[in-house]
């Protein structure tokens, strides 16, 4: 988790060029601080959370609360459609592109656990209740809806393992 302003720059660093990701990545990472604090900070905070739901949720179409729990290194590309639960758990090191959804399938029930180094394809679909392994690539169009062990490639609808990859 990124927890001052010298790792926002490494995780600014990270990210690269992507503008769109860097803005999002920023914008994302204060209005979660705020999202956690307590007393003063976090009422004179809920300006700048409400100028982040209207940005993100409403001109961006990027659907993600700033109190979901997201590790270092998250990298959004064409960050467009984009909709993730509040109670869905994101590693390190994770890629999302346009259009994917990750969430719970009924509400109030449990949302996905994303680990580190996955790199989520376009128009991805991951629902429900399971976990996705570490170093995992999903490809384009993948309706995820069972665990995905670590060190593989999935794909199709539902999502199966397409190759697997050594440790």
């Amino acid at each position: 988790m990124v927890e001052n302003n010298t790792d926002l720059e490494h995780e600014l660093r990270v990210i690269g060029s992507n503008t769109k990701g860097r803005f999002f990545i920023k914008s994302f990472r204060k209005a979660y601080a705020i999202s956690k604090s307590s007393g003063l900070r976090k009422k004179l905070g809920s300006l700048y959370r409400a100028y982040y739901k209207i940005v993100f949720n409403y001109l961006l179409g990027i659907d993600i609360p700033d109190t979901t729990t997201i590790g270092f290194g998250f990298n959004v590309f064409h960050g467009q459609g984009l909709v993730i639960s509040s109670d869905t758990v994101i590693g390190t090191n994770v890629t999302v592109r346009q259009n994917t959804t990750i969430g719970n399938s009924v509400p109030g029930s449990k949302s996905p656990r994303i680990g580190n180094n996955v790199d989520i394809g376009a128009h991805v679909v991951i629902i429900g209740d399971i976990n996705v392994g570490d170093n995992v690539i999903i490809a384009a169009g993948s309706i995820v809806i069972k665990d995905v062990p670590s060190n593989v490639m999935i794909a199709g609808n539902p999502a199966i393992i397409k190759k697997e990859f050594a440790n």
